[in-house]
This record gives C-alpha cells, structure tokens and sequence, in this order.
C-alpha cells in the first residue's frame, strides 16, 4: 500500500505545507471543511476503496447521536445506541476478524469454509472506537449532539490521528470544533512536538530496529543475541508508536487542537499496573470507562473483579490483531494484573528496584508475544532467550554489540524523563535560543535521513 505516514518525503515535503497553507488561508468558519476534505485525501492516499466505509461510519454515528441526543431517556436513544454500537463492532468484525474466526471454526471442526481476505482497512479500530464512543457519551448525557455534519465529519477523519491514534473522544475536542484559536505559540509548540516525534520515529526507532531485524532472521539466536534483539524491539516500539502520537499530538496543536497525552514513559515503570498507566493512555482509558466500569469495575467483589480483568484484557489482545498470539499477549497481561491486585503490588512497593526490573521483563517478554506471528514462533523465541538453543554467545554477538552500543545507550536514555530534566536546568534564556535550533535540526536530519533510507516501517499499522 501506498500509504501516506508522517514520517514520509510526501507528507513532510507535499501534504503537510498545502494543508497548512490551505488551513490558514480559508476563513475559519471553513477551516472544519477544509480539515475534512485534506483528511479525506489523507486517508484516500493509502485506502481510496475504503473512504466510503469511513464515510459510512461517519454518517451512521452522526444519525445515531442525533436520534440519542433526540430521545434521550426514551426507547428510541437505545435503539440508536444499539445500532452504533452493533454496526460498528460489525464492521471490525467483518474486515479484522473474519478470517481469523473461519480458520478457526475451519481448524476445530475439519470443515473448508471459504475465507474472504478482506484487505484490512487501515485505522479501522482507532476510528471505530472513536465514533462508537461519541454516540455513547451523547446517550449518557456527557456530550452534546454535534448539529454539523461537516465539524463531525472533520472529528470523525481528522488526520493527524486518524490511522494509529491517540483515541480521541469528542467531549475532550467538542468545543475547539466550534471554535479553536491558532495562535503563533500553539503553532510553534505543535512544530517542537512534531520535531520530537519524527526524530524518535526516524532517528532512534528505524535505527533500533535493525538490531531487532538482524537477530530475529536467526534460526537459532544465542541467549546474548536473543535478548538484544527483544530490547531493540522493545525500544524500537516505544519510540515508533510514542513518536507517532507526539507527531499527532503536534499536529493537532498546528491546528489549533489539544490532544491527551498518550505516552508517560512506560519503561520507568515498578510495576505492570503502573506500565500501563503509561503506554497506549487512550486505550487503555477507552477500555476502563466503556467496558471495564460499565462490567461492574472493582465494585462487586474481588471474584468479578478478576472476571472483568480477564474479559477486558482479552478484548484488548484482540483489538490488537486477529490472532491467538495477540490473545494470549492480553490474557499474559491479565494474569500480571490480577496478580498485582490480589497481592504483589504490596510486595512491589516494598523493593523499588526489583520491582522496576519486574516490570521491565514482563514487558520486554511479553513484546514477543506482540511481534511474532505464531505461538510456535514465540515460544521458540523465548527458548532462545533462556538458554534452549544451547550457546550463551559467539564472537558474531560481540560485533552486533559494539555496532549497536551506542544508540541502545541512546534509545535506554531517551526512554526515561531525564533528558527532558536536564533540559530544564538550563537556563530559560539559553533554552530560548537553543530550542529552535534543535527542533530545526531534529527536522533537517530527519529529512535526510528519510531521503536515504530503505527501512521505515511504521509498526502500529496492522491495527
């Protein structure tokens, strides 16, 4: 697929500036239109095909918000929320997870049902969740019913997160689609957070991620090159997906919006609660508010509290992908969670520094799980890891050790909040004048970089 990402010379060098110039030049009761119809052409880039099931969905949840905004109270408001609900989970249903359940029910009962390989429509589970999730608060009461079918259309498509998110809820931007100021500030901080993800992105996880390709082509890893290769990607996956949802979050304050924040480095983490607290914030708070809570929570025993652990965990392991791996990774994650619930967190508290290594290898372990297509796969992965495929190094570990030494030093160091501390010990005056020249930088060798480069996967697309 010809897919437009950010990290791309079409966007940086075409898309983005006549966006940008058409954006600024309209007049801003047109702004929301014009936002509309460059998403629209965003998203056509890649899935021109699958436009119309967005705008599908976009009609679709417009109606239904209306007719629960209407009825509220009444039984027309659940029809509508069913309906919303209904379909769009039908439509993930049909496009991600088709195939998955025929191969199944293929598999356990011997029959040959035809399969029907739908092409998976890209951001199909971000844009989803977002629309389904606008009807519900408009049911609940916690939003009001947008009037405009062109300001939902822009929510519903807006570009800067429409393929790989943050998830955002309308009520946190229902009021900058009716009025949003584009100040000068807002813009250059939005270019500086821009900066910072496509820097991540391009410079630390393209670069980390050789490693991970390297030591994944083996057939049979030593522990030393199995374990460097899982913290690479490890790495790799952080700044890949967190750089991504800086370049939106900038994106988004370009013009003239303010998303969540998505990222609060994870691997800072002491414990598995805490990591994801901190990584992928706008599902994670998706999944508690619309499916944990609505389940019972914590407020129904510690027996139902497990249940809805395990049915929320699962759910998010599919949202992921189609596959038993991604199954077991979320149901992986639920046993950590449960664990820590009923007793370890306690323990955990008692020894920071354990409990930070505890947290750091569940996590990194449990990226294979993630990453590999089959449990075959990840479970001769892991042997690999401990020691079953028999040498512990070779003088071949030593070269991919002294190649990558410096940026996994690089990347370790970026993942935590001291950069960012050390920064703000300068002084502010010399942090005026050095601020814009790093972000220039940032931005110039990134371009560079791109111009050269052969490897630039963006890892969160499958989804």
């Amino acid at each position: 697929r010809l897919t437009m990402v950010f990290s791309s010379l079409t966007f940086l060098q075409c898309f983005l500036p006549l966006c940008l110039l058409a954006y600024f030049l309209v007049p801003q009761k047109w702004r929301n239109g014009t936002l509309f119809l460059f998403s629209l052409l965003f998203y056509a880039w890649g899935e021109p095909v699958y436009v119309v099931l967005m705008l599908f969905s976009t009609a679709l949840d417009y109606t239904c918000g209306q007719m629960a905004e209407r009825h509220r109270g009444q039984r027309g408001a659940k029809i509508a929320l069913l309906v919303s609900v209904c379909v769009n989970l039908g439509l993930l249903g049909v496009f991600k997870y088709s195939d998955f359940l025929i191969g199944t029910v293929n598999s356990l009962f011997g029959t040959a049902l035809p399969q029907p390989n739908l092409p998976l429509p890209i951001g199909i589970s971000f844009y989803t969740f977002q629309t389904m999730s606008y009807t519900i608060d408009v049911y609940r009461g916690e939003a009001r019913a947008q009037k405009n079918i062109i300001n939902f259309g822009a929510y519903v498509t807006l570009f800067p997160q429409l393929i790989a998110g943050p998830i955002v809820r309308y009520q946190t931007v229902a009021d900058e689609l009716e009025h949003r100021d584009c100040t000068a500030d807002l813009f250059a901080d939005g270019v500086k957070r821009f900066a910072c993800g496509i820097g991540k992105k391009v410079l630390l996880a393209n670069n980390i991620g050789l490693l991970w390709e390297a030591a994944s082509a083996q057939a049979a890893p030593t522990v030393l090159t199995a374990w460097l290769g899982v913290i690479a990607y490890s790495l790799q996956l952080y700044f890949d997906f967190s750089g991504y949802s800086d370049m939106a979050i900038g994106l988004g304050r370009m013009l003239g919006f303010e998303f969540l924040e998505n990222f609060n480095y994870p691997y800072i983490s002491k414990s598995v609660t805490e990591f994801w607290r901190r990584w992928h914030m706008s599902l994670g708070t998706w999944f508690r508010d619309y499916l944990y809570i609505p389940l019972g929570g914590n407020r129904r025993g510690l027996p139902r509290q497990i249940l809805n652990i395990l049915i929320v965990w699962a759910l998010t392991g599919l949202w992921h992908g189609a596959n038993w791996t991604f199954l077991l990774w979320g149901l992986y994650y639920a046993v950590f969670l449960i664990l820590e619930k009923v007793f370890l967190l306690k323990k955990l508290e008692k020894v920071p520094v354990l409990a930070h290594i505890y947290a750091l290898l569940v996590a990194v372990v449990g990226w294979m799980l993630f990453q590999l297509n089959s449990v075959g796969e990840v479970v001769h992965y892991w042997g690999a890891m401990f020691g079953a495929s028999g040498a512990a190094a070779t003088t071949a570990d030593a070269f991919y050790a002294r190649s990558y030494a410096v940026i996994l030093f690089i990347a370790a160091i970026a993942a935590t909040p001291v950069p960012k501390k050390l920064f703000q010990r300068i002084p502010q005056r010399v942090q005026n004048v050095l601020t814009p020249v790093l972000v220039a930088l940032c931005l110039v060798i990134s371009t560079a970089y791109l111009v050269d480069a052969t490897y630039n996967p963006f890892l969160y697309f499958r989804f």
